[in-house]
């Protein structure tokens, strides 16, 4: 787990290797324990390092093989580089460390871009060919590792967080009005690859791009589950159904202990986090080390879920660290969360993420938590609607379940200079939702959940917040395996329950009744939800700035009207608009922009 960054560039000119250092140096936090640069002729790379396997200096990166030509550089984990470093040695290769880096190497020595394929694990790379100047940048299936890039003709930049390449320079800042789009239609999202500016997009999930020396450029997309009923799974029962998720989610959470360091557990006290910790128990560990985060509560809302981490906690006999966080804290926190952003969130439970990773930090270098389990398994509010709708009405419900604002809408927010002119984001989902494949609404809708919506929320809301503090966050709900079968799985089996159904179902000769069939939960954190006193503040200063005067996103009239009547500003899906537009300055401001 670290930070990569690299420029390539196609004018004949050396690459800028301070350039590269600087975004290099950017991402401090996400690899404190070591940095390196390397360079040739039109080729930088850069990396900052978090030693999580092989812990010697022969792991350290970019890494370089003479022999084979190739230079890499890597962020994520392969979980199964031990089995892929005994099938290369059985090719004939030798291996100078026992990290996963030098697998990935020798790996595309071997099988080429295509060694994708045999990865199971989270990663962004790029290698680089000296003989053919081929450059060539991969990310894993489910995008839970970040890779953004940019790019002027002359020469490409990438870097495994946004604010790396604006510290790099010579990035367009201009807010992409698509993007703004997206972001004020989709709960705060811009899927895809696009960014809030225009001139960073980000490398799609499970694709690999293919840079040529003259910055011609392919993608291949290679995994995309197809959301049907598969002829092998024709036999199957409720309960087949149930084993087979149990077996595949306790393969996905035993690959995510492999680390020389010792690994945690988010433990929130909901079903997701909690069945890893019953599984891990399931497996053997003792003395697993278990954190959950809490806050005072405000405006009638509790802060914390502590009876239920405590409750599991207690069945599985974990050291369990229980943090309460002061409102204090959290008022200071929130500024950092903003910076640790690659790109603005506006998930309360972002600042809570960032303040848990501080204090988990300080015990272990490794935690699994449950994010994805809710787009996988079809555990939000807007799945079950859709079970009764017909294939081809499946985006009106979805729209209405799910969008803040109708485009029409927009137009009395947004200010005109920035408003797209046509329905861009109910464009994008009404061609995901047409592709082939995906037998029922509810199939395309997960398809479109875990193939768009999900990389950048949560996954990203982990990867960002945890990096920040040098801690490295997996997730076994996003296990490909376990992706693939709950994609085949009859839709029906998910909602049972009002959602999860069937992982509820495998849950339960593993935890206590009361977290299987309690209701579900949400990071709680009240002073933000509410936004009052010195939060209220905050967004207001972010509002009103010159720089936001300035840049003039929003709708003057309307601004004013959310700071002097807060309650009338909810939307119908509960995001507050004052936290919405308020947070999207906060980050703008924060990067410089």
């Amino acid at each position: 787990m670290c930070g990569l960054s690299g420029e390539i560039r196609f004018d004949g000119r050396p690459a800028d290797i301070g350039v590269v250092g600087r975004m290099t140096d950017a991402m401090h936090e996400r690899g404190p324990d070591g940095s390196g640069l390397w360079e040739w002729g039109p080729v930088a790379l850069g990396h900052r390092r978090l030693k999580i396997i092989d812990l010697s200096d022969k792991a350290a990166q970019p890494m370089a093989d003479p022999a084979l030509g190739l230079t890499a550089v890597f962020n994520g984990c392969l979980y199964n580089y031990r089995e892929l470093r005994e099938e290369l040695r059985g090719e004939g290769y030798r291996f100078f460390s026992t990290s996963d880096t030098e697998v990935l190497v020798k790996a595309f020595h071997r099988w080429g871009a295509d060694c994708v394929r045999r990865f199971a694990g989270m990663f962004a790379f790029a290698v680089f060919e000296q003989e053919t100047g081929r450059l060539t940048l991969a990310r894993d299936r489910l995008g839970i590792k970040p890779l953004y890039v940019s790019g002027n003709g002359d020469r490409l930049r990438f870097a495994s967080t946004l604010p790396a390449l604006l510290a790099g320079g010579e990035v367009d800042t201009d807010i992409d009005p698509v993007a703004l789009h997206h972001y004020m239609t989709f709960h705060s999202l811009v899927p895809g690859e696009r960014t809030i500016l225009a001139g960073v997009r980000k490398m799609p999930p499970a694709t690999v791009r293919t840079v040529e020396a003259d910055g011609s450029s392919r993608d291949i997309v290679y995994w995309d589950p197809p959301f049907t009923r598969l002829p092998e799974h024709e036999a199957m029962d409720a309960a087949d159904w149930r084993d087979a998720v149990h077996d595949r989610l306790r393969a996905a959470v035993r690959r995510r202990m492999v680390a020389d360091v010792p690994v945690g557990v988010l433990l929130s006290g909901g079903l997701d986090s909690s069945v890893i910790v019953a599984m891990l128990a399931e497996e053997g560990q003792r003395n697993l080390s278990t954190f959950s985060i809490g806050f005072h509560a405000a405006g009638g809302d509790s802060g914390d879920e502590f009876r239920y981490s405590d409750l599991v906690a207690d069945h599985f006999g974990t050291d369990h660290h229980r943090i309460l966080i002061e409102d204090s804290r959290l008022l200071s926190g929130l500024p950092d969360a903003v910076r640790a952003m690659s790109e603005p969130m506006v998930s309360h439970d972002c600042v809570a993420f960032h303040l848990l990773s501080q204090e988990v930090a300080r015990h272990v270098r490794v935690v699994q938590s449950g994010q994805g389990a809710d787009e996988v398994f079809a555990g939000y509010r807007w799945f079950p609607p859709l079970a009764a709708v017909p294939r081809e009405k499946a985006f009106a419900t979805y729209a209405r379940e799910f969008f803040d604002h109708p485009h029409e809408d927009l137009a009395g927010i947004v200010a005109p200079e920035h408003l797209a002119d046509e329905d861009v984001s109910g464009e994008v989902i009404r061609r995901h939702l047409g592709r082939p494949g995906a037998e029922t609404a509810l199939d395309a809708v997960l398809r479109l959940e875990t193939r768009l919506m999900l990389p950048d929320d949560p996954v990203k809301r982990v990867d960002n917040m945890t990096m920040a503090h040098g801690l490295e966050g997996r997730t076994p709900f996003l296990d490909h395996e376990l992706v693939e079968l709950a994609a085949a799985c009859p839709p029906e089996l998910k909602l049972v329950g009002g959602g999860k159904g069937i992982l509820k179902e495998a849950s339960r000769a593993l935890l206590p009744r009361e977290v299987v069939d309690r209701p579900k939960g949400y990071f709680p954190v009240p002073a933000i939800r509410h936004i009052d006193g010195p939060f209220l503040d905050l967004v207001r200063d972010a509002l009103t700035a010159p720089a936001a005067r300035d840049r003039g996103l929003f709708d003057k009239a309307y601004v004013e009207g959310l700071l002097e009547n807060r309650e009338t500003s909810r939307t119908t899906t509960g995001v507050n608009m004052l936290w919405q537009l308020g947070l999207l300055e906060m980050w703008l401001q924060a990067q410089g922009v």
